[in-house]
């Protein structure tokens, strides 16, 4: 298993001591939200040159939008760049509401991802569809659609969005698609607001433990949305998860 760390950046201090701080945390890889990298999707270079550490080390490009032509065309611009930049996979948040939509409209998502997927793996890298708080893929019934047939594209299990869409049984979901999960976001919930790991409502016990059972060998990334200091974050991330993944026993 690889751990990866992600967050958003709010100023250049910030960028700073994600891009040069994460290695020293101990992370193998980081996951870089649409705004650390959107400028240099014509030509990774600049990034490298401004943040060494990152060679290599881009486990996953974050990317929203819809399935419409200009969502697929910028779909394709991140493939290309995350074939050149070596990034492993690129994690698509839907962005389409999910209120309204049908069985049908799913199913229809689900092929326009799979066409994708292929595009992905042609470029070098893979798609991962990110199971999102109101998007198609939001409930617990919504990833048999997604996943009810071999696809080219992966899962990335978010344990908050999971909890925020209503769906219980996190743990399930780990061993039921065991066979697609390609990513995971580590993350808790208080209320509707993301926290710091250990700080919300979430049991993570008991997701370790699936994680554990299911021998997953993927990313596992922490992704730190509570608005927390960037170092601090990393730090407290990175101790919570190799504690419960070291002390989980598979049931």
């Amino acid at each position: 298993m690889k751990l990866a760390f992600s967050a958003p950046t709010r100023d250049d201090k910030q960028t700073r001591e994600l891009m040069t701080g994460f290695v020293d945390a101990g992370y193998a890889g980081l996951q870089l939200k649409t705004t650390q990298f959107r400028t240099h999707l014509d030509d990774p270079s600049p990034l490298f040159d401004a943040w060494p550490a990152l060679r290599g080390r881009i486990s996953g490009l974050i990317i929203g939008g819809r399935l419409d032509q200009a969502g697929c065309d910028v779909l394709r611009q991140v493939f290309r760049f995350a074939g050149e930049a070596r990034a492993e996979l690129v994690i698509f948040c839907h962005g389409e509401p999910r209120d309204g939509l049908t069985h049908a409209d799913l199913a229809q998502f689900a092929d326009v991802l799979d066409l994708l997927g292929r595009e992905a793996r042609d470029a070098g890298t893979k798609l991962s569809l990110h199971q999102h708080f109101n998007n198609p893929c939001m409930h617990r019934a919504d990833l048999d659609v997604f996943f009810g047939r071999a696809r080219s594209y992966g899962l990335t299990v978010d344990t908050a969005h999971l909890a925020k869409s209503g769906v219980a049984d996190i743990p399930e979901v780990i061993r039921s698609f065991a066979g697609v999960i390609d990513n995971f976001h580590i993350k808790d919930l208080a209320g509707d607001a993301f926290t710091m790991l250990g700080t919300g409502d979430l049991h993570f016990e008991p997701i370790f433990e699936a994680i554990g059972a299911i021998e997953y060998d993927g990313w596992l990334a922490a992704d730190e949305e509570s608005g927390a200091d960037v170092s601090l974050a990393m730090r407290h991330c990175h101790e919570f998860i190799t504690a419960g993944l070291r002390d989980a026993t598979p049931a």
